[in-house]
């Protein structure tokens, strides 16, 4: 059997690749050994976040699904950093966590192109350094073009549970246990890394008037402008650990496998362990705690911040020291998953492989963690495998268009030794990348790849007719002698109160634009600055270095001359972000450019 494009896996990236690869009219295969399994949420079942709700509204403007489903399946929805500036208000969307995987699964038996085939890939199909597809481990050949590996944390899996350990990709479900070999046979550096996911507590067991009721905003926010039914008045709560529990955790170190050295991958520096966070911040009493439900009739409340590798008897009584939690019953306990993943550095900023040409992979066999990040290197690589399966041009997102830009280079430029998690402290253009503009930012590029519609793109332009015709209208309209453009930038002012002022706009206004509109004319000055920024840091990136020869550039440091003949970046902007090249590499090399520039110039005219 032949497809055009074969995904490995049926997660939050998987989900992506397949439905962007079938958008463009390949025919595909979504290889999943349960496909029960299909968008299943295995830690937190919320979507967005600082950083990251940013890559789900930039998803939505390019053809992805992850903000619909998330949108379908919403519960719960509240802006954090709300009190901030726009560069870091984030949505975040709690969910149902059965309701987002039947959604995700009947969306992709629904979609037109796509196979599900229950199957374990046993190893990439290879024939004279070409791949053809992939061989199942019940000895099976499945032949394809493109090949996008989507597998998370199933790669020679491991779960501990204290120092006791099984294998497995997650709880009760077997690891991928042959592929690693596959990769690694093929050219392939990988790399071990760990994760962990919170104990699920019976939520009849808590005494929740104990807890800091946190409510959802209202109006609720969304990504794809389209909430689901459930959406509800349904809370979320706060608890924190006391020091009981510190104690209780610092006593019993030795019976983690992570301290007790069992453990050897590496992990996530922003999502730690609860033991993590008791050694690092010892200073500190407490650490706050988010009680979620884990939907609206389920029995399970999920305990964020509380991941553990300890043993279960001790999770039991480390739950009990936690105010509300005194009489807590653990249904689900924590543990932690070690697996393997591909050094990124040995993929290109399309998602394909420097070793193996047609192999694309995304999430957290890329060294990510989170549903985000996987999801928008799920579309990237759908997108490419699709063309490349057509032989066409493959496709990226720059950094300086967006948040999966900047990860995408992140992960190809520098590599990790750790899992990467996407903060907006990441993104130096931050402002310009805001969660409110990700729509005109991205949508004509979703729609030159195919994936949007020429109706979405005549809504976005309809709507940025009318958001700008209103900031126009407030840059020229006086009350009291006073533009409202300038009301409007006062302290605790906001777009109602002035137009309270000087009328409503004479078109009728969401409000999404409405919100746009106070964007663009408060911050204005801020935006202003940050363009022209963006623009000097263009000029470099126009620069091309793709045909020089770096040894035989004068001045340059022996570390920044070794690591720009390893990566070879494309543009003198790429080389500046380089780990180890140095400013005075980037001066060398900017005289060394225009200088050669120069001479060909003249060259030319003689």
């Amino acid at each position: 059997m032949r497809y055009d494009v074969i995904v490995v896996g049926g997660g939050h990236a998987g989900i992506e690749a397949a439905q962007a690869a079938a958008k463009l009219g390949a025919a595909v295969a979504l290889l999943i050994p349960n496909p029960d399994k299909i968008g299943l949420m295995p830690c937190n079942p919320a979507i967005g976040g600082p950083g990251k709700s940013q890559l789900v509204f930039e998803l939505q403007a390019l053809g992805g699904v992850m903000g619909q489903l998330a949108d379908q399946t919403a519960i719960h929805a509240r802006t954090l950093n709300a009190s901030k500036g726009p560069a870091v208000q984030s949505l975040r969307v709690q969910n149902e966590r059965d309701g987002y995987a039947t959604a995700a699964r009947q969306l992709i038996e629904n979609t037109t192109g796509i196979d599900i085939i229950r199957a374990e890939v046993a190893s990439l199909l290879v024939k004279d350094g070409q791949l053809n597809g992939v061989i199942l481990s019940d000895g099976r050949e499945l032949h394809g073009s493109s090949v996008v590996l989507c597998t998370g944390t199933f790669l020679s899996g491991v779960v501990w549970y204290g120092k006791q350990k099984r294998p497995a990709g997650r709880q009760g479900e077997a690891p991928a246990r042959f592929l690693s070999g596959s990769l690694r046979s093929s050219g392939h550096k990988l790399l071990r890394f760990k994760t962990g996911t919170p104990p699920r507590i019976r939520a009849d067991s808590v005494n929740f008037s104990q807890l800091e009721e946190v409510p959802s905003d209202d109006p609720p926010g969304s990504f794809s402008g389209r909430l689901g039914r459930k959406m509800s008045s349904s809370p979320t709560w706060l608890t924190h650990t006391t020091v009981n529990t510190h104690e209780l955790i610092t006593a019993n170190l030795h019976e983690s496998a992570m301290y007790g050295g069992e453990i050897e991958g590496r992990g996530p520096r922003y999502c730690p362990s609860i033991e993590d966070k008791v050694v690092r911040f010892a200073d500190k009493d407490r650490h706050l705690l988010f009680v979620e439900p884990d939907g609206l009739e389920t029995s399970e409340v999920y305990l964020q911040g509380f991941s553990s590798s300890l043993p279960p008897y001790l999770q039991d009584e480390m739950i009990r020291t936690l105010p509300g939690f005194e009489q807590a019953v653990i249904q689900r306990y924590a543990y932690a998953v070690e697996y393997d993943t591909i050094d990124p550095t040995q993929l290109d900023i399309t998602m394909m492989s420097k070793r193996l040409p047609g192999l694309f992979s995304a999430g957290q066999i890329n060294g990510t963690s989170g549903y985000e990040e996987a999801a928008a290197q799920g579309l990237i690589a759908g997108v490419n495998a699709a063309r490349f399966a057509n032989s066409g041009s493959l496709v990226s997102i720059r950094r300086d268009q967006g948040y999966i830009g900047v990860m995408l280079d992140d992960l190809v430029r520098w590599g990790i030794d750790e899992p990467y998690r996407m903060l907006t402290s990441r993104n130096e253009n931050r402002l310009l990348h805001r969660q409110d503009n990700a729509a005109e930012r991205l949508m004509p590029l979703g729609h030159a790849w195919g994936l949007m519609g020429s109706k979405d793109i005549e809504r976005l332009q309809q709507s940025q007719l009318r958001i700008s015709a209103e900031v126009e209208r407030l840059n020229s309209t006086r009350h009291e002698g006073v533009l409202a453009s300038k009301l409007l930038c006062r302290p605790a002012a906001n777009y109602q109160q002035v137009i309270e002022k000087i009328g409503a706009a004479p078109l009728s206004l969401t409000p999404e634009e409405k919100k746009k509109v106070e964007i663009l004319v408060k911050y204005a000055a801020y935006i202003e600055r940050s363009c022209k920024e963006l623009q000097a840091r263009q000029e470099y990136e126009e620069l091309e270095l793709r045909s020089i020869d770096f040894s035989a550039v004068a001045s340059l440091s022996n570390e920044g001359l070794e690591m720009l003949q390893r990566q070879r970046p494309a543009t003198l902007g790429a080389a500046q972000r380089l780990r180890g090249v140095r400013d005075s590499d980037i001066t060398a090399l900017l005289v060394y450019v225009k200088t050669r520039n120069v001479s060909r110039e003249t060259t030319t005219k003689h």
